[in-house]
């Protein structure tokens, strides 16, 4: 009678969550059945009459969308600020994290400690200050002016995040692999990154998303060659208004993007929560 309690409670579990599921990938699939669908049958009704009107399918807008210069350019634009930010990021954070976590040095924890009160620093503060500084630089309107504000803004909460992890590890293990012989930057390569895996991966992907989907730091920092895909979808609005046919399958390929990135890294984000639950 139990076994049959806790299986009705199963699937009652798994019932329920397939409904969520399902409910949270219905705006996907109505984005794509929508970017798959003529201006003109756009206005006449909903996505859903697809369903009862198969011929309205069509991959014509993303052959338009690929002959639109301006989004394909924005496209790219995005990846070569999303992808150098997050591997600058990953990478700094890790090394910060394991010396602040394991390395004894001078103003350890006055540095750490003024880190963390960086996490409490609005990123508004900041724009017009760096805004300024960037234009002495000639940074102002690039992609590493892009790219450095948010590696600059993201790392606070980074280093914070594999610090604390890091710290958690046995200090035996370490200390064994001393006593082997191995070398701080031998350690941290070839025992603390495995061993951080899931964190690092957990760490990627928020970042990774954060910045594809940001549109404040891009309206300031990014000019009309170099700004991303979300602010070149906003101007492609503000200009055309109803330009849906290529609105629609661009705003469903930067929604993709992310969601193809987070399960293809589901695995090691699960363990990071794992990890982090029972520490």
């Amino acid at each position: 009678m139990n076994a049959v309690r806790r299986g009705l409670g199963n699937g009652v579990v798994q019932a329920f969550l397939v409904v969520v599921g399902l409910v949270w990938m219905t705006p996907l699939a109505g984005l794509f059945l929508s970017s798959l669908r003529s201006a003109e049958d756009t206005a006449e009704g909903g996505w859903w009459t697809v369903f009862s009107s198969p011929g309205q399918l069509s991959f014509d807008n993303y052959s338009e969308l690929l002959g639109n210069s301006g989004i394909t350019q924005a496209f790219w634009n995005t990846v070569l600020i999303s992808v150098p930010t997050t591997v600058l990021v990953v990478v700094i954070a890790a090394l910060a994290g394991y010396a602040f976590a394991w390395l004894d040095f001078p103003g350890r924890e006055a540095i750490f400690l003024l880190v963390v009160a960086l996490l409490v620093v609005p990123v508004q503060i900041g724009l017009l200050p760096v805004a300024k500084l960037f234009g002495q630089l000639g940074l102002f309107g690039t992609i590493p002016g892009v790219v450095l504000f948010h590696v600059a803004y993201g790392l606070p909460f980074a280093v914070f995040l594999l610090r604390n992890y890091f710290s958690e590890m046995p200090k035996e293990m370490l200390e064994a692999a001393r006593m082997d012989g191995g070398s701080e930057w031998r350690i941290f390569t070839r025992l603390v990154l495995p061993v951080g895996r899931p964190a690092i991966a957990s760490l990627a992907i928020f970042q990774f998303l954060w910045v594809w989907n940001d549109m404040l730091v891009a309206l300031l920092f990014a000019d009309s060659s170099s700004q991303p895909l979300t602010v070149e979808l906003q101007s492609q609005i503000r200009q055309f208004g109803s330009n849906i046919d290529v609105l629609a399958p661009g705003a469903f390929v930067s929604l993709v993007v992310p969601v193809v990135v987070f399960f293809a890294f589901q695995k090691h984000f699960v363990q990071g929560v794992m990890a982090g639950s029972v520490k």
